[in-house]
């Protein structure tokens, strides 16, 4: 199968998979993440639809979700800080997979190695530009980073295309949706409104509030809870700064005189071997830019540049190649101290003529704003402890780091004294919403009955020397109106305006922001002749979003009864620590 794979691809490189991405919803209360090093260590994991879960099924489905959010996100999902902001639940979507592979064997579905070539083909392409090569150096680099094999992977894309199958099955009745169907849904969406509107923004009453010492007192004390820092910690850290050892890898680079040995040397992460016959390094980057193509670097005005592009890509591998190098040197010596202690950091950078640097306090979800080096920090600081003060060096973008625990801080409510400035700014903008939400409601009185005496919307706003904003013209479908997005959201404009009646205004709207008022002149029927022309990708696309909105509903009656005996139907429980994990 793999062989497939090499056939279709000169470079491959990871992106997006273009399968449809399934919206799975929380029924249960996770209880805890299994760990991924569960070892030969008997667990109870559960069973789907009768049939136990082993360790094997539930790791294998595991990596695919990792996989499936790398393709997705371009970043595993315990490095991307957006994850749990997005809602991403590796044990919830962990089981989910289970139950759809389950399905998905059921039905027997089969899928074909071919076809497995084939997307791989088209999806491993131009993954964070130039790091890997080949399957082979994916495989290398990527997933065994993760425990991982290229076999893996033939295993995840070939569940990405069952599951493709097993939506287009559960989800068929969905894509039931007739053309005429079809047309009074767009008549519906492309109806147009001719409109103005008031706003009354809270910025604009800032001035008129005062913070005096005492309301702002009184505010603290009734807000404190906002204002909780959570627990946090301070590492010290040795930076091996990359333009350290800029210098000495463009040196290095002059010495290599053919791609043979870029790959050798672990610069480039392999790639096809005919490239071997290139005499030096300017044919070797001239062919990396042939083979990525003219537009894989947009930001370059030029090839030239682009090529230098290339070169100071290379030039950074070999700095940071020796950065690793060094920063492990400097590590080992640390790590082989019985017993290891955080003050060592201190005691061996000097001796080596290193600075050491104290970040500023950081929480779990933040890491520390002076290291270039993503959220994976943040949860290796909060592991560390007196006797286990210091983990391996940390790549990061700039260079690599080797960090100790410095100090941990509980979680505490600053002094008002501390935070004066951010509570009276926090004060000033609540009491200037107030501000404008009572006069929205009392303009809103004034203005109906203005209205009622024969005034126009314009008049009487001008009247209250206030601006009325006249709106382009839009529909429920338009996607974007700055006119009015500077001071209500698109969705909750469309929300109310599609309410009133021409000739009518709305109730004044309050929002955390201020307000607004609406007023509607007329409503425009949807172009007929617009239609037409766009009806037959408007239907496709009704019909995809019911097929997907079939399958949820299709696979929230399976979870309610296959995972009801999983640890989402379990009641809450601690977390697990990472030694009661292992």
């Amino acid at each position: 199968m793999f062989g497939t794979i090499r056939k279709h691809q000169k470079w491959l490189w990871v992106v997006i998979i273009t399968l449809t991405v399934i919206s799975f919803v929380v029924y249960f209360s996770p209880y805890q993440r299994v760990s991924r090093g569960l070892g030969g260590k008997q667990v109870n994991l559960g069973s789907i639809d009768g049939q136990p879960v082993t360790v094997e099924s539930y790791r294998e489905a595991q990596d695919d979700v990792y996989l499936r959010y790398l393709l997705a996100h371009g970043d595993w999902p315990d490095k991307d800080a957006t994850a749990k902001q997005m809602g991403f639940d590796e044990q919830r979507e962990t089981y989910y997979r289970l139950l759809l592979l389950q399905k998905i064997k059921a039905l027997n579905v089969q899928v074909s190695s071919k076809s497995i070539g084939r997307v791989a083909a088209d999806i491993l392409r131009s993954y964070r530009r130039g790091a890997v090569g080949s399957l082979d150096s994916f495989e290398r680099q990527i997933l065994q980073s993760r425990g991982m094999t290229a076999e893996d992977f033939e295993r995840f894309l070939r569940h990405e295309l069952g599951l493709q199958q097993l939506i287009n099955v559960a989800g068929l009745c969905g894509t039931l949706v007739t053309p005429a169907e079809a047309k009074a849904l767009y008549r519906h969406e492309h109806e147009e409104l001719t409109a103005a509107m008031v706003a009354f923004p809270a910025t604009n009453r800032l001035a008129r509030v005062t913070a005096t010492p005492e309301a702002l007192a009184q505010f603290y004390t009734n807000q404190m809870a906002r204002y909780r820092l959570p627990e946090r910690v301070q590492v010290s850290y040795v930076k091996f700064d990359l333009t350290n050892f800029w210098a000495a890898a463009d040196q290095e680079m002059t010495k290599l005189t053919n791609f043979a040995a870029l790959v050798q040397s672990g610069i480039i992460a392999g790639a096809d071997q005919a490239m071997a016959t290139f005499a030096n390094l300017a044919a070797v980057i001239d062919a990396i830019y042939e083979q990525r193509g003219t537009n894989y670097y947009r930001e370059a005005g030029s090839p030239e540049e682009a090529k230098q592009l290339i070169r100071e890509e290379l030039q950074k591998r070999i700095a940071l190649r020796a950065a690793r190098k060094k920063a492990a040197e400097f590590a080992s010596v640390l790590f082989d101290q019985k017993p290891v202690r955080a003050a060592d950091l201190e005691k061996f950078a000097t001796q080596s003529n290193l600075t050491v640097k104290v970040s500023a306090p950081f929480d779990r979800e933040n890491g520390p704003a002076e290291l270039r080096v993503g959220p994976a920090v943040a949860r290796a600081a909060f592991g560390l402890t007196e006797d286990d003060p210091l983990v391996e060096p940390i790549i990061g973008d700039d260079g690599v780091y080797v960090i100790a625990l410095n100090k941990k801080l509980p979680s505490e409510i600053p002094s008002l004294d501390s935070i004066r400035a951010e509570v009276a700014e926090d004060f000033k903008l609540l009491e200037a919403v107030k501000l404008a939400h009572q006069e929205g409601a009392k303009f809103y009185s004034v203005l109906t009955n203005g209205l009622a005496q024969g005034k126009s919307f314009s008049s009487l706003c001008l009247d209250a020397k206030l601006k009325p904003l006249l709106l382009p013209l839009f529909s429920r479908s338009t996607r974007s109106l700055p006119a009015a997005e500077e001071y209500v959201t698109l969705g909750l404009l469309q929300e109310v305006a599609f309410k009133v009646p021409p000739g009518k205004v709305s109730n004044f709207v309050p929002t955390s922001e201020g307000g607004f008022i609406v007023s509607v002149q007329s409503r425009l029927p949807a172009d007929e002749k617009r239609m037409e022309a766009e009806l037959p990708a408007f239907l496709s696309i009704l019909r995809q979003a019911g097929q997907g909105e079939a399958f949820n509903a299709w696979l929230r009656k399976q979870a309610e009864l296959g995972l009801r005996d999983t640890p989402l139907a379990r009641p809450r429980q601690p977390e697990l620590t990472g030694a009661q994990a292992k």
